[in-house]
This record gives C-alpha cells, sequence and structure tokens, in this order.
C-alpha cells in the first residue's frame, strides 16, 4: 500500500485538502476544454493567422485606438491569407476575426494564473505534499510546451505562400491539448475517486485501454480533418461520394504520405475509427453489464456509449453540412462531445483499474 499523501496530518485534514485541491483541478479540466473548444471556433472561422506577432507581456491587450488597429490589419495584410483568400477585408473584418484568436490567446493566460497563484497558496497553506509536486510539474510543463507549440503552429502560416496553418502541425497541437487534458483529469480522478470505488476488472480495463488507444488515434484524426478541410472532400453519408469505399485509394507508393496529406483518405480513415470505436463501445457496454453489479462503474457504464453515438452523429451532420456555414456549430459540439468522449473512457479506465493503486491520493 503507497504511503499516504498527507501522512503527517488528520485523516479529516486531509481529506479536506483533497477536496480543495480537487475542486482547483476540477476548475482547471473545465477551463482547458473551453480553450480547446475557443481553438477549434479560431480555426473554424480562419482566425488564427489574424494576429501576426507573439507577444506574451503587451500582447494581452487588444488595440486600444484606430492607430493601433490599422498597425495590426497592416501586419495581416502582408501573409498570404489576406492576398489569396480575404483581401476584400475592411478594418472591420479583421476585427471580427482578430476577436478570436485574442480570445483563445486571453484564456490561455488566464489559465496560467487559475493554475499558479492556487498552486502558490496550496503550497504555502501545505495543502500539497510532495506526491503531488511532481504531477504537478509535469502539468506546468505540459502547460508550457503546448503555448509554444501553438506559437510554432502559427508561425506555419504566416508566409506568402499558405493560407492556413500546417495540417499536421495543428494535429500535433491539438493532441498535445488532449494530452494535457487526460493528465489533469487523471490526477483528478486519483483525488477524487475513494478507493472502495475502483473495482478490478482486467478484461474490461483491457478492451477499455485499446478504445482510448483508438479515440486518441480518432482525435488526431479529426484535427487533420479540420486542418485540411477534409469534409468537402466527400459531404455525403452513408456513401462516400457515391461508393461504399473509393477505389484505388490507398494504391501508389506514397500511400503513407496519403495517410495524413491526402484530404478523401482522411476523411476514409476517420470515419472507419468512427465506426470501429461505435462497436467497441457497445461491446464494453455490454461486457460491463454482465460484469460490474455495484459502485460508480455501473453507474457510469452508460455514459461512453452514449457519448459514443451522439459523437458519430455530429460528426455525420458536420460532414453533409460541411459546403454550408451552419456547419460550424455542428463541428464545435463535435469537438466537445468528443472531447466527452475522452474523458469518459479515463474515467472507465481508472474505475475498473487495480483496486488499492490510488497514484497521488491519499
Amino acid at each position: 500500500m503507497q504511503t499516504a499523501i498527507y501522512p503527517t496530518i488528520s485523516d479529516t485534514q486531509t481529506r479536506k485538502n483533497n477536496r480543495m485541491v480537487s475542486a482547483w483541478l476540477g476548475v482547471g479540466v473545465v477551463m482547458l476544454m473551453v480553450q480547446i473548444l475557443l481553438g477549434g471556433i479560431t480555426r473554424l472561422t480562419g482566425s488564427g493567422l489574424s494576429i501576426t506577432q507573439w507577444d506574451p507581456l503587451m500582447g494581452v491587450l487588444p488595440p486600444l485606438n484606430t492607430h493601433a488597429w490599422e498597425q495590426s490589419f497592416a501586419h495581416y495584410r502582408q501573409i498570404a491569407q489576406f492576398k489569396k483568400l480575404n483581401s476584400q477585408f475592411t478594418l472591420a473584418d479583421y476585427q471580427s476575426i482578430f476577436f478570436w484568436e485574442w480570445l483563445h490567446r486571453e484564456w490561455a493566460r488566464l489559465m496560467g494564473l487559475v493554475f499558479l497563484i492556487p498552486f502558490v497558496v496550496f503550497v504555502l497553506q501545505k495543502r500539497i505534499s510532495r506526491g503531488m509536486v511532481k504531477p504537478l510539474a509535469v502539468l506546468f510543463v505540459l502547460g508550457g510546451l503546448q503555448g509554444a507549440i501553438g506559437w510554432i503552429m502559427v508561425q506555419t502560416g504566416l508566409n506568402d505562400t499558405d493560407t492556413a496553418v500546417n495540417p499536421v502541425a495543428l494535429a500535433v497541437h491539438f493532441i498535445c491539448a488532449l494530452c494535457l487534458l487526460s493528465w489533469l483529469v487523471w490526477m483528478l480522478l486519483q483525488l477524487a475517486v475513494p478507493a472502495q470505488q475502483v473495482v478490478y476488472r482486467p478484461v474490461l480495463q483491457g478492451l477499455n485501454r485499446g478504445l482510448l488507444v483508438l479515440l486518441l488515434v480518432q482525435l488526431i484524426y479529426g484535427a487533420l480533418m479540420a486542418g485540411s478541410h477534409a469534409a468537402l472532400s466527400a459531404p455525403t453519408w452513408p456513401d462516400i461520394n457515391g461508393a461504399f469505399m473509393p477505389g484505388n485509394l490507398f494504391g501508389g507508393a506514397d500511400w503513407v504520405r496519403k495517410l495524413y496529406t491526402d484530404p478523401l483518405v482522411i476523411q476514409v480513415v476517420h470515419r472507419t475509427l468512427a465506426y470501429l470505436i461505435g462497436l467497441g463501445t457497445l461491446l464494453w457496454f455490454y461486457l460491463a453489464g454482465r460484469t460490474v453489479s455495484r459502485g460508480w462503474l455501473k453507474k457510469f457504464s452508460r455514459v461512453p456509449l452514449l457519448l459514443v453515438f451522439m459523437q458519430i452523429t455530429l460528426g455525420v451532420l458536420a460532414v453533409v453540412n460541411s459546403p454550408f456555414t451552419g456547419a460550424i456549430g455542428f463541428a464545435v459540439a463535435h469537438q466537445f462531445v468528443g472531447m466527452l468522449l475522452l474523458v469518459s473512457f479515463l474515467v472507465t479506465v481508472y474505475l475498473c483499474g487495480k483496486s488499492g493503486v490510488r497514484g497521488i491520493a491519499a
């Protein structure tokens, strides 16, 4: 049995500390999910390249007068996105796309404060023990790395040729955000879930882990779908442009490269993974019903099944509506439910883990 996280204080104080730290981490989970959604909206509205300079300190404030706005707009007019796509933009048009990228960056700064200030307070109040220092340090490193990756991604679109960021860079930025979210959720579970609610079911956990890996790959392909506008390559369902499977899809010597550059291939892989995850989740739900009769895992077992079919439905709606502006709402909802599905898989993996393995929790 692992040593308690607060071995020198009473169990009552330990529970109180765990509740306070859990609430802090819970707020972080919600804020990070909002940030990922803001990133999706920024990408869907074509706003990601509107701010061409990275100013971590002075960039907190938007342009405050007409001269400052004109200067910012002048920088934007130098890149290919303006010259090739948005040459008709007025200053008012520019301000409308500037807003989403600015809000995305400001929310990231706010998250930094929400994590840093309570962390310092909890350390001073001795609510955080040595067992939590390392996971929290990893959390801060991941957060800083995510910010750097975001700026590197933006840089791939600030040139005279590209009208958007590199789709692979977008996928890397997105998957790093999901890794940060997963780490944060896992820390929260270790603190918030009572030990008696962890029921070891190796078959369920093995299948659950497989589904989690498939979902992570699927979410990467979701980012590639967004970055390459792959939905437009086949805005039909259940067929793919009138066929069950387009011919010669993976032909040629460069078939590996097609997996992350060809919009139609990306969409076919994305659809296939969705069906596999749906069937796997249905099997997991069936096995959970036969092997789990009590506790949080029993109550929560329906959630992944509900979310996976919501996700598939929203994905279909996003694809078939992709030629229309109304698709943005479906795409944002699709991304949101995808995050909820990821969190639900993390919860079920934890709940059917080995009893007594508590990680950082007391």
